[in-house]
């Protein structure tokens, strides 16, 4: 038996990881309780300071894990158990996975004992499978800890993997009695990270090679006579956020944002030229298509932002610089990308400022005016967001919102109208924040974003845009904002369904709904009830004087609240690149600056600095049928005018 002074000599692993958890600064975590990991939940409620949040689903807990670095600007941990515990967070790793979001899932797992050391059998015990194995191809690091004195090296190497270079989830799984387990201090083993511990990390320019890249870089935009940059999450990921307005200041060049990025800039600022993609705003879209030069920095350039063929992409710029620090992302379209270069974002951008502080570049003042004028002449809101059949527009919404939101609000939207609207028309000012799940795009991220948003800020306020079907799939998590008193104001567009799928119908199946609203199977509940049901004030906006009204007094509740605001289930989204079916069946995908509701070929010609192409010329077709629907909002006139008063740029 062992001598008393040697057990008290000894730490019981739990209680190792919950101190790990709190010398990395971390005063919250998120997860659910199970017998697979009560051992660590014991450690963390009794022995920290942590505050682990109790979600209702697992998938939650990662989800709130994942806004929550994006506002503390520090990781935290989602605790969750064997079996059905653990497979239900992978949609939430998956998720932090496509946004590189670095955080640490812990699952519990059978006892050793039953685990084959070939991993063939399908199950193991009661609960447990080869959940590392499952989350293989979405984390950084991953890792079963069959050793006790492991548990410490798997720690500090899953934590170096998940904050370093590209962030991204780690998944450590431990055996219910590893946790269990008593292990002297000196015998933990120690993880201590060398160069080439991680893929690619030896390929990231540093120091010289990184300056001589920057140097290059500015000859580049110093030539151009048409620059234009475009900021990804990387920049606040790289620890830049705070120097994003002073460098396009410095360089006065116009910049573009992405969706994750869309709240590095204010919307306002002369030089911000928007957003642009596939739902990108239309003078943006001109923008990025009629540049002569391009530079990306930490963004990775998805479809949604450039659209179906990468060989249209900015078709006016000759050469693409793209800085990235995956070095995967480079390599994807080397037929377009002229000038890679792998580099942490954050340091390409604070090299730049020093450079351009000892020399200056030019100004394109040519360039900056036409960018202005076409921005004026293509505001977000348009006529294509005219209230309909006695509905609200959610684009108009987004647009009366802004001026009530506080300076420092921050926003969380779910997927579908909430996402759309939101990133389109939705002006932000930092250090307002506007936050979702833009890689995997999954429903059901609202609610639990909303929650991690709130926890960062020390339970404070957070403004969650919904949808009737997006509120549907995390309704559990209304609860997890009740139990904690969490001030999110929860606004749910009501739109009968699934709206962005009934425009697919519409497209590609001739308007056969299935699943997608009551009439085709798919229903939601009466929100006011809900919010009964839960014991939250709930309010219902159907015009714009329920709005004047009711949405003051929604944004200064004290406490959690719902808004139902009725929409028309058949609202389109403008603008966004749809695909043209032609007389003969076929289909055309437009080029990127061709957004639908299509304009005239003359008016589209003049707001752009490049010719447009043939297979623009073709849509002659759909586009008389769309302006033939639109003659009501905007007169012949209105495009004459927009027509004279653009200025030409060669």
């Amino acid at each position: 038996m062992e001598s008393l002074y040697a057990l008290i000599m000894k730490i019981k692993v739990s209680d190792l990881i919950a101190k790990f958890f709190e010398t990395k600064g971390m005063k919250y975590g998120f997860g659910i309780i199970g017998s697979a990991n009560a051992h660590i939940f014991d450690s963390i409620f009794y022995n920290t300071s942590i505050e682990l949040i109790c979600n209702h689903h697992e998938q939650a807990c990662v989800m709130a894990a994942q806004t929550y670095w994006k506002i503390a600007g520090t990781p935290t941990f989602a605790l969750v158990t064997a079996g059905g515990g653990s497979s239900n967070a992978i949609t939430g790793v998956l998720s932090a996975w496509a946004d590189s979001i670095p955080c640490i899932v812990i699952s519990g797992q059978e006892n050793p004992k039953f685990i084959t050391p070939d991993h063939e059998l399908r199950m193991y015990g009661i609960q447990g499978y080869d959940s590392p194995f499952a989350v293989s191809k979405m984390t950084k690091y991953g890792a079963r800890i069959m050793d006790p004195k492991q548990v410490l090296y798997e720690l500090e190497k899953a934590w170096h993997c998940a904050t370093t270079g590209r962030p991204g989830p780690c998944w450590l799984d431990i055996p219910m009695n590893i946790q269990s387990a008593l292990v002297e201090e000196d015998d933990f083993v120690r993880y201590i990270p060398e160069v080439g511990d991680l893929d690619q990390e030896g390929s990231i320019l540093q120091e010289e090679a990184l300056a001589n890249a920057v140097t290059k870089t500015l000859e580049q935009l110093r030539t151009a006579r048409r620059p234009l940059i475009w900021l990804g999450v990387g920049v606040r990921m790289g620890g830049a956020a705070s120097e994003a307005t002073r460098f396009i200041e410095k360089l006065g060049i116009p910049a573009l944002v992405s969706w994750s990025a869309i709240d590095l800039l204010p919307s306002d600022h002369p030089l911000v030229a928007g957003s642009a993609g596939v739902y990108g705003q239309r003078a943006a879209n001109f923008i990025l298509q009629s540049c002569d030069y391009l530079l990306t920095i930490g963004t990775r350039l998805a479809i949604p932002q450039i659209g179906y063929e990468i060989s249209e992409l900015a078709r006016g710029a000759k050469d693409i610089t793209v800085v990235d620090i995956d070095l995967t992302e480079l390599k994807k379209y080397p037929q377009r990308f002229t000038s890679p270069i792998c580099a942490d974002a954050g340091k390409f951008i604070k090299e730049m400022l020093v450079q351009v502080a000892k020399k200056p570049l030019p100004r394109p003042k040519e360039w900056i005016e036409w960018c202005g004028q076409i921005k004026n002449r293509f505001p977000w809101i348009g006529p294509e967001h005219k209230d309909k059949e006695g509905y609200i527009n959610s684009y108009r919404f987004m647009d009366k919102l802004a001026p009530l939101m506080k300076p420092d609000q921050i926003v969380v939207t779910d997927m579908g109208t909430a996402l759309l609207s939101g990133h389109q028309a939705l002006p932000i000012k930092p250090p307002q924040r506007l936050l979702t799940s833009q890689g995997l795009g999954e429903m059901g991220f609202g609610l639990p974003g909303a929650i991690g948003a709130s926890i960062a800020r020390n339970r404070g306020e957070v403004l969650c845009l919904n949808c009737d079907g997006g509120m549907m799939m995390n309704l559990q998590e209304l609860q997890t904002i009740v139990h904690y008193q969490l001030p999110i104001k929860i606004v749910v567009f009501n739109n009968d369904g699934y709206l962005m799928i009934k425009h697919t119908q519409k497209a590609v199946l001739k308007g056969r709904y299935a699943g997608t609203d009551k009439r085709s199977g798919v229903s939601c509940p009466d929100f006011s009830k809900v919010a009964s049901a839960f014991e939250m004030p709930a309010y219902q906006i159907r015009t714009w004087k329920d709005f004047d009204r009711l949405m003051p007094k929604v944004l200064d509740a004290p406490g959690p609240v719902i808004c139902e605001v009725f929409m028309d289930p058949e609202q389109f989204f403008h603008p966004k690149l749809g695909v043209s079916i032609q007389p003969d069946g076929s289909l055309i995908s437009p080029p990127l600056e061709d957004l639908s509701p299509f304009i005239t070929r003359e008016l589209l010609e003049a707001s752009l600095a490049v010719p447009i192409l043939e297979k623009s010329k073709k849509l002659i077709a759909p586009m008389l049928r769309e302006l033939h629907a639109n003659e009501k909002t905007e007169s012949s006139n209105s495009l004459k005018n927009k027509l004279a008063n653009l200025k030409e740029i060669g």
